[in-house]
């Protein structure tokens, strides 16, 4: 009786190396992460991971994270239904544009956007009167995640808007449907999977950012100051377990965010039959 032989030549060894590869590059840093925390004994992993400027940083951090992927699963939804359905001058500019955070050194987009929108920047200084402040806030690291995060909704709905095609909203159409109920309807369920993804990409994103919101953010304890600058505070300290301690919470708080985000993407897959 001869063995069922795999369609992928070569398959054994391929899946080898790709689980000695994921090995080396996820499961042996993340190892390493858990065992420095352990060095500084359980009672300091406390006192670094849970004291109060630590879980005011993870509220700056995710709370900020959380409303940017909000705020572009809206906005970055239109850009990409604009830039599917309808073709005009500047298109591919546009579409370009859209990569630019990609590019574009973290570091420049983050003394970019402290310049414009800083009292004395070409926003700043109009808001600046009415008493709106948005730079050296936590509004400033949601301009700041926003500004990072657009590309990662917009990339991921895009290209299933471009398979759905313009024959579901014609046939809706014909049938007497208004455009709204043809988007919630029609459009949207079929969208939004990839939403939720997009959307779990920003918001993993945002979480970890540094090097935009550093600048924009000001960094004061208790009120803007984020999570990956506490970790950077802490080495400057030589206190590598407790940095390594911050940086576990972040991690498991980011995997559980993610995980229910999977859940929920897997629930509306149930339900559309997928």
């Amino acid at each position: 009786m001869s063995s069922r032989r795999s369609a992928i030549p070569g398959f054994n060894l391929t899946l080898g190396v790709t689980i000695f590869w994921l090995c080396l590059i996820v499961l042996v840093p993340l190892s390493a992460l858990f065992l420095r925390a352990a060095t500084g004994g359980w009672e300091h992993f406390v006192q670094s991971a849970f004291s109060p400027r630590a879980i005011a940083a993870y509220k700056v951090s995710f709370g900020t994270a959380f409303v940017a992927a909000g705020i572009n699963a809206v906005f970055g939804l239109l850009v990409a239904f604009v830039l599917v359905r309808y073709s005009f001058p500047g298109k591919r500019i546009l579409s370009a544009l859209v990569d630019l955070p990609f590019a574009l050194p973290t570091a420049v987009a983050g003394i970019a956007l402290t310049a414009i929108y800083a009292d004395t920047g070409w926003v700043g200084s109009l808001l600046a009167p009415y008493g709106i402040q948005l730079a050296y806030q936590p509004q400033g690291i949601v301009i700041a995640l926003v500004f990072i995060g657009l590309p990662f909704i917009v990339r991921t709905v895009e290209p299933v808007l471009a398979d759905l095609g313009n024959e579901p909203e014609e046939a809706a159409a014909t049938l007497g449907a208004w455009r709204w109920r043809t988007f919630r309807s029609v459009v949207f369920p079929e969208i939004a999977p990839a939403l939720v993804t997009g959307f779990a990409l920003a918001f993993a994103r945002g979480v970890g950012e540094y090097g935009s919101v550093i600048f924009i953010a000001g960094n004061m304890p208790f009120k803007s100051e984020i999570a990956p600058l506490l970790i950077i505070t802490s080495l400057e300290e030589y206190d590598y377990a407790g940095a390594t301690g911050i940086a576990i919470v972040m991690l498991l708080a980011s995997l559980f965010a993610l995980v229910i985000i999977n859940l929920i993407q897997n629930n509306e897959r149930r339900k559309r039959g997928l």
